[in-house]
C-alpha cells in the first residue's frame, strides 16, 4: 500500500533515490516519468473535469507512436484549455514582454527550398513585429530573472501573417504539449504563498524536474549563462521545433529556423543580474528602446538548417523531438536574411501587449511536423488569444492585422469591426457568385504537405524519444571552463533553495548521468554524496495495458562530440557596437584624454558616460564644465560594460568614497575591462584591483588598463579588453572542483 500522509491521510508517491534498490516496475515509471505510481486510493486518482478517470496524462493521442496528434483527444484538449484561461488579461507565460517593428529580407531566392514568397523574392522587404519576454514572471517581474526568455517574430507577408514563435533556447523542457500546464504550474510561484516570483529555484520546479529525465538537456541551457542574457539585442533565437520547406514542385525538407545576433551572444553573471534587478529592473526594455531610438538598430541573420527528408533518421537522435537539437556541425546553419529592428512601438498596451501570436499562422511554403510539442501549440495558440484579447476577433486589433486581402464567411462576434456589406455568408453559394472562393495551389493558395500517415491510436512516444541525456552531456563538455563554472554554481543556488532533501538526491543522480565530475560538485555544495554506481533513472513508459515496455538507449553516434557553437565563448572576441562604458570624472578631470578616449569609442560604435561626484557639471581642467548625466549614486557599474577612473585635480577623492570603491570592485568582480588614469588609479587601489596586473598569486590582467595619462596605449588595450566581453580569469573565488 501507498505511504500516507500524516496530516490528511492521502497518499503520495514514494520519492526514487539511490536508497533501495527498487525495479524499473516498482517505480511504476509512466511516459517517462520517475515518480512513483503504485496504487491509490479512488479519491486521488487523476480524472478529467467531469470525473472520468485518466489513463495516460503524459502523452497525447496520435495517429501512431510519431504520428500528429489527434483533435479527438479530449484530455488533452480540456487540460490545454483551462490552463490557457488560468490568466486575465496577463499572458499566463511570457507576460513580461518588450517589442519593436522592423524589416525582414532575404539574401537570395530560396525558391528551390520554399515557395514562400517572402522567402524567395530578395526585392521583397517584408515589415515584422518582434516581442522579445521572459517566461515565468508576471508583468511587473524583474527582466534579469533567470529564465528562458521568447523570441516571437510576426512577418506580415503578401501571402497573410507568418508567426515564428521561439525562444532564445533551441531545446525545451518537455516531449509532449500535454505536459505544458504541469510544467508551468510547477515553475510558476507556489500557490499556497504566491512565492517566488519569476524564479526557478524552489520546489515545485525541481520535483517536477526530478520526475522528468527529458528535462535534462533544457535544464543544462537553463542553469548556463544562455539564461541571462546581456541584452535582447545579444541573444540568440530559434523556433525550437521541427517545421518543414516546401517548394513549388512538392518537395519537402525538414527546417530548424535560427535568429543570429550580429552583435554577438552575451550574457551578464548571477551576482551581476541580481543587482541589476534591483538598479533597474527595466533593464532590457531599456536597452532595446534606447538602441533602436539612437538609431543603433539591432539586427539578426536569419538561418536555417535543413535536412532531406531521406535523411530524417541519420542522426541518433529524432527530429521530432523539442529536447533535441541538431549539433551545427552534423547541419550547418545557412544564413539566409537580415532581420532589423528599426522603430519603436507608439503605444505598449496597443502594440506589445496586444500582440497575438500563433505557431500555427503560416504561409505557403512553410509547414508542420508531428512533433507533439508543436501539434499541442497548434491548438493552444487560439485558445488562449480568445480569452485574453475578448473573442474570436483578435485578428483585427491593428498589430495583429494582416496586410494581406482578408476576406472569409466569418462574421459577428465580440469586438467585431470589420463590416462587410451583402446577405451572403456561406460558402458554397450561388447568390454571391460563389464567393470568396477557394484558391488554388497555383493561385497561392495553402495547400498542406500530403505526408503519409497511418497507425494505431496510442498514447505513446516513440523510442527514439528516450535519451535524455546525451544531448545535455553534449552541451556541458561544450562549455568553456568559466562557463561550465558558471553552470555549476546556478545548479548550487537553485538546488540549495530546495527544501525537499528526495527532490535534491534525484536531481544529483540525474546530473550523475550527465557528468560525474558535475554531480559531485553540486552534491558537495548540497551535503550530498554521488554513489559510486549511480543507477541511471529508467527510460521505459507504461502502456495503456500496464505491462512496461523496455525502449532502446538511443545515443549520439559520438556521446561526447562537442559543438562549439553552443558555447558564446565562440562569439568573442566581437564588435563593441553599443556598448555602455563609464567614465568616473572629478573637478579639474582630464579633459582632452576623456575626449579621446570618447572618440575612440565613437569610432567602433560604442559610447562613454560621464559619471560624476554629482549631477550636473563637472569642471574640466582647462575651467570648462561639462554636464555629468549620472552621479555616483544614481547608477552603478552594473549597468555598463566597462568602467573607466579619469585623472584630475581631485580623481584622487574618489577613493575616499565608499560608492565609488564598491563601483569599481563590482565591475571588477564582473570580470569587465577597467582603465584609470594618474590620481584615477589610487580609486582602483582602493578596491583592491591591482593596477599593474600583477597581485601575489593573481596572473597578470589584460583588461586593466592604467597610464599616468590617457595615452593610445592605454585606449587601445582598453577598447581590446571591451572586445573580448570579460576576463573570465580573473574569477579566483570561481574555479570550483568539478
Amino acid at each position: 500500500m501507498a505511504r500516507r500522509s500524516s496530516t490528511n491521510g492521502a497518499s503520495r508517491p514514494q520519492p526514487s533515490s539511490d536508497r533501495g534498490a527498487k525495479s524499473d516496475q516498482d517505480r511504476g515509471t509512466k511516459g517517462n516519468q520517475l515518480a512513483s505510481f503504485t496504487d491509490h486510493p479512488a479519491d486521488t486518482i487523476l480524472t478529467t473535469n467531469h470525473g472520468l478517470p485518466i489513463n495516460d496524462d503524459q502523452n497525447s493521442l496520435k495517429a501512431g507512436e510519431r504520428g500528429p496528434s489527434l483533435l479527438e483527444d479530449f484530455h488533452l484538449r480540456e487540460k490545454i484549455t483551462h490552463f490557457d484561461h488560468e490568466r486575465i488579461p496577463e499572458r499566463v507565460v511570457h507576460a513580461r514582454g518588450s517589442g519593436a517593428h522592423g524589416v525582414f529580407r532575404v539574401y537570395k531566392s530560396l525558391s528551390s527550398l520554399t515557395k514562400a514568397g517572402f522567402l524567395t523574392d530578395p526585392a521583397r522587404e517584408t515589415p515584422v513585429f518582434v516581442r522579445f519576454s521572459t517566461v515565468a514572471g508576471s508583468r511587473g517581474s524583474t527582466d534579469l530573472a533567470r529564465d528562458v526568455r521568447g523570441f516571437a517574430v510576426k512577418f506580415y507577408t503578401d501571402e497573410g501573417n507568418f508567426d515564428l514563435v521561439g525562444n532564445n533556447m533551441p531545446v525545451f523542457f518537455i516531449q509532449d504539449a500535454i505536459k505544458f500546464p504541469d510544467l508551468i504550474h510547477a515553475v510558476k510561484p507556489e500557490p499556497d504563498n504566491e512565492i517566488p516570483q519569476a524564479a526557478s529555484a524552489h520546489d515545485t520546479f525541481w520535483d517536477f524536474i526530478s520526475v522528468m529525465p527529458e528535462s535534462m538537456h533544457m535544464v543544462m541551457w537553463l542553469m548556463s549563462d544562455r539564461a541571462i542574457p546581456r541584452s535582447y539585442r545579444m541573444m540568440e533565437g530559434f523556433g525550437v521545433h521541427t517545421f518543414r520547406l516546401v517548394n513549388a514542385r512538392g518537395t519537402s525538407r525538414f527546417v530548424k529556423f535560427h535568429w543570429k545576433p550580429l552583435l554577438g551572444v552575451h550574457s551578464v553573471v548571477w551576482d551581476e543580474a541580481q543587482k541589476i534587478s534591483g538598479k533597474d529592473p527595466d533593464f532590457h526594455r531599456r536597452d532595446l528602446w534606447e538602441a533602436i531610438a539612437e538609431g543603433k538598430f539591432p539586427e539578426w541573420e536569419l538561418g536555417l538548417q535543413v535536412v532531406e527528408e531521406k535523411d530524417e533518421f541519420a542522426f541518433g537522435f529524432d527530429l521530432l523531438d523539442p529536447t533535441k537539437l541538431i549539433p551545427e556541425e552534423l547541419v550547418p546553419v545557412q544564413r539566409v536574411g537580415r532581420l532589423t529592428l528599426n522603430r519603436n512601438p507608439d503605444n505598449f498596451f496597443a502594440e506589445t501587449e496586444q500582440a497575438a501570436f500563433h505557431i500555427g499562422h503560416v504561409v505557403p511554403g512553410i509547414d508542420f511536423s508531428n512533433d507533439p510539442l508543436l501539434q499541442g501549440r497548434l491548438f493552444s495558440y487560439t485558445d488562449t488569444q480568445l480569452l485574453r484579447l475578448g473573442g474570436p476577433n483578435f485578428h483585427e486589433i491593428p498589430i495583429n492585422r494582416a496586410i494581406a486581402p482578408v476576406h472569409n464567411n466569418q462574421r459577428d462576434g465580440l469586438m467585431r469591426q470589420t463590416i462587410v456589406a451583402g446577405k451572403v455568408s456561406y460558402g458554397p453559394n450561388s447568390l454571391g457568385n460563389n464567393e470568396p472562393a477557394q484558391a488554388s495551389a497555383s493561385a497561392g493558395g495553402f495547400v498542406t504537405f500530403a505526408e503519409p500517415v497511418e497507425g494505431a491510436k496510442v498514447r505513446q512516444r516513440g523510442a527514439s524519444f528516450f535519451d535524455h541525456y546525451s544531448q545535455a552531456r553534449m552541451f556541458f563538455q561544450s562549455q568553456s571552463d568559466p562557463e561550465q563554472q558558471h553552470l555549476v554554481k546556478a545548479l548550487r543556488f537553485e538546488l540549495g533553495k530546495v527544501k525537499n532533501l528526495d527532490v535534491r538526491e534525484r536531481m544529483v543522480l540525474h546530473l550523475a548521468q550527465i557528468d560525474r565530475d558535475l554531480a559531485k560538485s553540486v552534491a558537495k555544495a548540497l551535503g550530498l554524496t554521488v554513489p559510486a554506481k549511480a543507477a541511471q533513472p529508467p527510460n521505459r513508459s507504461v502502456p495503456a495495458d500496464g505491462s512496461a515496455k523496455d525502449h532502446q538507449h538511443h545515443q549520439l553516434a559520438d556521446p561526447a562530440i562537442v559543438s562549439e557553437a553552443l558555447s558564446m565563448r565562440a562569439q568573442v572576441p566581437g564588435p563593441i557596437t553599443t556598448r555602455k562604458v563609464a567614465v568616473l570624472i572629478a573637478d579639474g578631470f582630464d579633459a582632452v584624454g576623456v575626449a579621446a578616449l570618447s572618440k575612440a569609442l565613437a569610432a567602433q560604435g560604442a559610447a562613454a558616460f560621464l559619471v560624476g561626484p554629482h549631477v550636473g557639471p563637472v569642471l574640466g581642467d582647462a575651467g570648462k564644465a561639462v554636464a555629468a548625466p549620472f552621479s555616483i549614486l544614481t547608477t552603478s557599474s552594473v549597468l555598463f560594460d566597462a568602467v573607466v577612473v579619469a585623472d584630475g585635480a581631485r580623481a584622487a577623492d574618489w577613493a575616499k568614497e565608499a560608492d565609488a570603491v564598491e563601483f569599481v570592485r563590482d565591475a571588477y568582480r564582473h570580470c569587465k575591462a577597467l582603465a584609470a588614469t594618474g590620481a584615477g588609479i589610487k580609486l582602483l587601489e582602493a578596491a583592491d584591483i591591482p593596477a599593474d596586473g600583477k597581485d601575489g598569486n593573481r596572473p597578470a590582467d589584460a583588461a586593466v588598463a592604467v597610464g599616468e595619462r590617457m595615452s593610445r596605449g592605454v585606449i587601445e588595450k582598453f577598447v581590446t579588453a571591451l572586445g573580448n566581453h570579460r576576463l573570465w580569469s580573473r574569477e579566483p573565488g570561481l574555479h570550483l572542483p568539478i
